[in-house]
Protein backbone atom coordinates (compact mmCIF):
# COMPACT_ATOMS: atom_id res chain seq x y z
CA UNK A 1 0.00 0.00 0.00
CA UNK A 2 1.21 3.46 -0.86
CA UNK A 3 1.90 6.08 2.14
CA UNK A 4 0.53 8.90 2.15
CA UNK A 5 1.99 12.67 3.02
CA UNK A 6 0.31 15.38 3.29
CA UNK A 7 2.21 18.54 2.19
CA UNK A 8 0.88 22.56 3.76
CA UNK A 9 1.81 24.57 1.12
CA UNK A 10 0.88 27.34 4.00
CA UNK A 11 3.73 25.91 6.15
CA UNK A 12 6.24 25.16 3.59
CA UNK A 13 6.00 29.02 2.04
CA UNK A 14 5.95 30.16 5.53
CA UNK A 15 2.76 32.56 4.68
CA UNK A 16 -0.54 33.15 3.28
CA UNK A 17 1.15 34.65 -0.24
CA UNK A 18 2.10 32.50 -2.41
CA UNK A 19 3.16 34.21 -5.09
CA UNK A 20 7.33 33.68 -6.04
CA UNK A 21 8.60 30.65 -8.02
CA UNK A 22 11.75 30.38 -5.20
CA UNK A 23 9.14 29.41 -3.05
CA UNK A 24 7.26 27.55 -5.44
CA UNK A 25 10.08 25.66 -5.91
CA UNK A 26 10.46 24.64 -2.41
CA UNK A 27 7.02 22.96 -2.63
CA UNK A 28 7.61 21.13 -5.83
CA UNK A 29 11.30 19.81 -3.80
CA UNK A 30 8.78 17.99 -1.46
CA UNK A 31 6.23 16.58 -4.06
CA UNK A 32 8.99 15.47 -6.27
CA UNK A 33 10.59 13.40 -3.50
CA UNK A 34 7.40 11.87 -2.21
CA UNK A 35 6.25 11.26 -5.80
CA UNK A 36 9.79 9.58 -6.87
CA UNK A 37 9.01 7.74 -3.98
CA UNK A 38 6.08 6.18 -5.13
CA UNK A 39 4.14 7.77 -2.32
CA UNK A 40 0.64 9.69 -2.53
CA UNK A 41 1.09 13.31 -1.95
CA UNK A 42 -1.84 15.42 -0.44
CA UNK A 43 -1.22 18.97 -0.92
CA UNK A 44 -2.94 21.36 1.06
CA UNK A 45 -3.92 24.90 0.14
CA UNK A 46 -5.25 25.80 3.96
CA UNK A 47 -4.92 29.24 5.09
CA UNK A 48 -3.39 30.48 1.40
CA UNK A 49 -4.74 33.53 0.49
CA UNK A 50 -2.96 34.41 -2.64
CA UNK A 51 -1.56 32.37 -5.54
CA UNK A 52 -0.07 33.24 -8.79
CA UNK A 53 0.60 30.80 -11.82
CA UNK A 54 4.49 32.03 -11.27
CA UNK A 55 4.25 30.08 -8.34
CA UNK A 56 2.18 27.29 -9.16
CA UNK A 57 4.59 26.37 -12.61
CA UNK A 58 7.46 26.03 -9.94
CA UNK A 59 5.58 24.04 -7.90
CA UNK A 60 3.31 22.12 -9.74
CA UNK A 61 4.05 22.74 -13.33
CA UNK A 62 7.59 21.15 -13.97
CA UNK A 63 6.40 18.09 -11.71
CA UNK A 64 5.34 17.14 -15.66
CA UNK A 65 9.01 17.00 -17.37
CA UNK A 66 10.11 14.39 -14.64
CA UNK A 67 6.77 12.43 -14.51
CA UNK A 68 3.96 11.13 -16.14
CA UNK A 69 0.48 12.58 -16.20
CA UNK A 70 -0.61 9.34 -15.56
CA UNK A 71 1.91 9.23 -12.11
CA UNK A 72 0.83 12.86 -11.04
CA UNK A 73 -2.84 11.97 -11.30
CA UNK A 74 -2.27 9.02 -9.37
CA UNK A 75 0.11 10.28 -6.74
CA UNK A 76 -1.19 13.89 -6.42
CA UNK A 77 -4.02 14.92 -4.69
CA UNK A 78 -4.69 18.93 -3.84
CA UNK A 79 -6.70 19.93 -1.41
CA UNK A 80 -8.64 23.31 0.60
CA UNK A 81 -8.11 25.02 -2.92
CA UNK A 82 -10.36 28.61 -3.61
CA UNK A 83 -12.44 27.65 -6.88
CA UNK A 84 -10.50 30.66 -8.50
CA UNK A 85 -7.46 29.47 -7.51
CA UNK A 86 -8.01 25.82 -8.89
CA UNK A 87 -8.75 27.40 -12.36
CA UNK A 88 -5.69 28.96 -12.64
CA UNK A 89 -3.95 25.54 -11.56
CA UNK A 90 -5.81 24.22 -14.39
CA UNK A 91 -4.41 26.21 -17.04
CA UNK A 92 -0.76 25.87 -15.02
CA UNK A 93 -0.90 22.71 -15.81
CA UNK A 94 -2.29 22.34 -19.28
CA UNK A 95 0.71 24.80 -20.46
CA UNK A 96 3.16 22.97 -18.29
CA UNK A 97 1.68 19.51 -20.35
CA UNK A 98 2.58 20.71 -24.11
CA UNK A 99 5.69 22.50 -22.99
CA UNK A 100 6.56 19.24 -21.55
CA UNK A 101 5.30 17.63 -24.44
CA UNK A 102 7.25 19.21 -27.03
CA UNK A 103 9.52 22.02 -25.01
CA UNK A 104 11.93 22.72 -28.54
CA UNK A 105 8.24 23.72 -30.15
CA UNK A 106 6.77 25.63 -27.60
CA UNK A 107 9.30 27.77 -27.33
CA UNK A 108 9.22 28.27 -31.05
CA UNK A 109 5.03 29.26 -31.11
CA UNK A 110 5.98 31.25 -28.03
CA UNK A 111 9.05 33.46 -30.04
CA UNK A 112 6.70 33.92 -33.21
CA UNK A 113 3.28 34.94 -31.11
CA UNK A 114 5.89 37.83 -29.69
CA UNK A 115 7.32 38.60 -32.75
CA UNK A 116 3.84 38.74 -34.17
CA UNK A 117 2.71 41.19 -31.25
CA UNK A 118 5.49 43.57 -31.32
CA UNK A 119 5.29 43.93 -35.12
CA UNK A 120 1.71 44.88 -34.57
CA UNK A 121 2.06 47.36 -32.22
Amino acid sequence: MKREMKISVYEVVGSPLCVASEDGQKVHDRLAAVIGAGHRAILSFHNVSTLTSAFLNAAIGQLYGPFSEEQIRCLLKVEEMAPEDAALLKRVVETAKLYFKDPQRFEQVVRETLEDEQDGA
